[in-house]
């Protein structure tokens, strides 16, 4: 039966079979090393197939290319999260607000802890909402390839996205929790300023870096699966051991150490500076930035490198 061979009209070049053929036999009888490349036609898809000796393919472009199918994978995880819950999206807004009534009660009440001019209620929930979005992020992106195996053992697409879409729900339900954090700023009249443009980046800083931690700890849970059991734990004792429910001048100066190297110190001080309109502790926030950056860069490279075993391990 003749066959016939159909051009998309999407393609920008025009291929020639038999006379790409011709060419490459022509090439191959005088001898001439022939390169894939040389074969390839604007529009038209190829795939470039490297051995594992040349190292590991961070294929960056395909990120770009495959960009809309993370917005896809967030929204699915959005429905799923709140399609069968009782009071749906406002549990985000519920979990924080009990913690801070909570925490109110026993260190502003019994304790009387002073917090500068920010009151504790709004010091409290500033602190909480940062932290439980980076909280849920880890811990979504850790568990995410594992409940998403179907995806990673019949289809190809950067399997990075995975873990980066459970970050970016965890985005939405921050925006959400932010319409109390504003309610409260305005009840207690804090002083705004152009600090508080910066807020976004302080979002942006705890994004990259609750990425990093989840797309690590993400792969090597796949081999290591009591890796979900310990990082509970793990995000407990970091809490304690970051400014959320407390301010730093309460720790002894031979402690304040601790909060110097913790990468989320930066993050939650900067966070409720940008919002009160307070001055920016500069240190700080660049070793938040200098971690998050390289988080970020390792745990990308330690993806690529396992990502090729998923399939077979998971």
């Amino acid at each position: 039966m003749p066959m016939s061979l159909k051009t998309s009209e999407t393609t920008e070049g025009s291929f020639n079979a038999p006379a790409a053929q011709a060419t490459v036999r022509g090439e191959a009888a005088r001898g001439e090393a022939v390169q894939p490349e040389e074969a390839t036609f604007s529009g038209v898809p190829h795939v470039l197939v490297r051995s594992e000796e040349s190292g590991v393919q961070l294929n960056l472009a395909d990120i770009w290319a495959y960009r809309e199918l993370l917005y896809f994978l967030a929204w699915r995880d959005i429905k799923v999260r709140y399609k069968q819950t009782l009071i749906g999206v406002a549990w985000v807004i519920v979990q924080p607000l009990m913690m801070m009534l909570i925490f109110t009660l026993v260190f502003n009440r019994f304790a009387r802890l002073d917090t500068g001019e920010l009151p504790y209620p709004l010091f409290a929930y500033s602190g909480l909402l940062v932290w439980a979005f980076f909280s849920t992020a880890v811990t979504s992106g850790t568990n995410s390839l594992i409940s998403n195996t179907s995806l990673v053992t019949k289809v190809y697409f950067p399997r990075a996205f995975i873990p980066a879409a459970a970050v970016a729900a965890g985005l939405v339900d921050m925006a959400v929790g932010s319409l109390l954090l504003a309610a409260l700023a305005a009840y207690y009249r804090v002083h705004v300023n152009w600090g508080v443009l910066l807020l976004p980046a302080f979002v942006l800083l705890a994004t990259a870096m609750a990425l990093g931690a989840g797309m690590l700890a993400s792969a090597l849970t796949v081999k290591y699966r009591d890796l979900r059991h310990v990082l509970p734990f793990i995000l407990q004792v970091w809490m304690f051991a970051s400014p959320v429910i407390y301010p730093t001048g309460i720790v002894p100066p031979g402690w304040r150490w601790i909060l110097a190297a913790n990468p989320m110190t930066g993050v939650l001080e900067g966070f409720r500076a940008a919002l009160a309109g307070l001055p920016f502790d500069w240190p700080h926030v660049a070793v938040s930035a200098g971690f998050a950056a390289a988080l970020l860069a390792c745990a990308y490279y330690v993806f690529r490198r396992l990502e090729d075993t998923f399939a077979d391990v998971i």
